[in-house]
């Protein structure tokens, strides 16, 4: 009895690394958990071209906007651990534990890391006929207007979020959230005039700030952006400082093999160092990255603890 049980063991063993050499045998889909057209989108969107190329398998984009990704990532999470299902995570991702108390996985749990994709800066811009042309001029029409400036976002602990809160916090501003279910919604209800501003991520604002739609005032980076080298931060800008800076990751279902999370590595890492992939990331504000599972698991640890300090120091409830 032993002895067939020794059998099945290595049979299984076998057969799960001949899956993993096997793999992609069909298509496989990243999870974009915020609406179509926004940056999560763009970044998913390229990084998954480059891999269709690298695999010669189809790998396709799903949108599942709502609940700041967290309905994508719980998708994700509860989706078999085969590596045909993954996710383009945000920062959205380390603050959610924080801000929703009953969410439907554990991110260090649920999910597996895979590779840090992208560095981000958001960037502050404002209606133009808002009268405001800088930050210490926004920072002054608050005082002036207090209550009346209101700030969109993705949603509930969205980077664009996270954005507007640090930025009350270190400035005494009293700017209202206004949450959308992506970015792309909430920049389009900014250039309508229906909200007065918001921390957009670069690539999802770049055509409307050249158009004239938008009008740029500072980037959430610590450091300046350089597709936009003019603007100041927003701690150079008046808020000294401040830095809040986003980010996109690659995870799969928790339970999915090592061998697999090693080979959709290979893939996301390569892809990142395409020439044509890295000339639109930086076209869109984006940085790309590129790290270890392991060096991932730690910093979304380490987000974790940023950002929940924040959410609990602002006291951000679930709406």
């Amino acid at each position: 009895m032993r002895t067939l049980r020794a059998i099945g063991c290595v049979l299984l063993l076998l057969s799960g690394a001949a899956g993993a050499q096997l793999y992609p045998e069909k298509t496989v889909v990243v999870v974009a958990p915020f609406p179509a057209g926004g940056s999560v989108d763009l970044v998913a969107r390229a990084v998954a071209q480059q891999m269709s190329e690298t695999w010669k398998q189809p790998v396709i984009i799903s949108n599942r906007p709502g609940a700041s990704g967290n309905i994508g990532a719980e998708a994700v999470a509860r989706a078999a651990p085969d590596g045909y299902t993954l996710l383009m995570g945000t920062t959205a991702l380390s603050s959610s534990p924080a801000v929703y108390p009953r969410l439907g996985y554990d991110l260090m749990r649920d999910l597996a890391p895979v590779s840090l994709v992208v560095r981000m800066t958001n960037v502050l811009v404002v209606h133009p006929l808002l009268p405001a042309r800088s930050v210490k001029e926004l920072l002054s029409l608050d005082r002036a207007r207090p209550g009346t400036l209101n700030s969109a976002s993705a949603g509930m602990g969205s980077s664009n979020h996270l954005s507007l809160v640090l930025f009350n916090m270190m400035s005494g501003a009293n700017v209202s959230h206004v949450p959308y279910k992506g970015a792309a919604p909430a920049v389009t209800d900014v250039i309508g005039g229906h909200v007065a501003m918001t921390f957009a991520p670069i690539a999802a604002v770049v055509p409307s700030i050249k158009a004239g739609k938008l009008r740029a005032l500072a980037v959430t980076a610590a450091t300046r952006s350089a597709i936009f080298p003019e603007l100041p931060t927003i701690s150079e800008a008046g808020v000294p400082g401040y830095d809040a800076s986003g980010w996109n990751a690659m995870l799969a279902p928790g339970a999915t093999p090592r061998d697999i999370i090693r080979r959709i590595h290979a893939a996301v890492v390569q892809s990142l160092h395409a020439p044509k992939v890295r000339e639109l990331l930086v076209s869109a504000g984006a940085e790309a990255a590129g790290n270890t599972p392991e060096e991932l698991a730690r910093f979304l640890q380490s987000e974790m603890t940023k950002w929940g300090k924040v959410v609990k120091a602002a006291e951000i409830k679930l709406e």
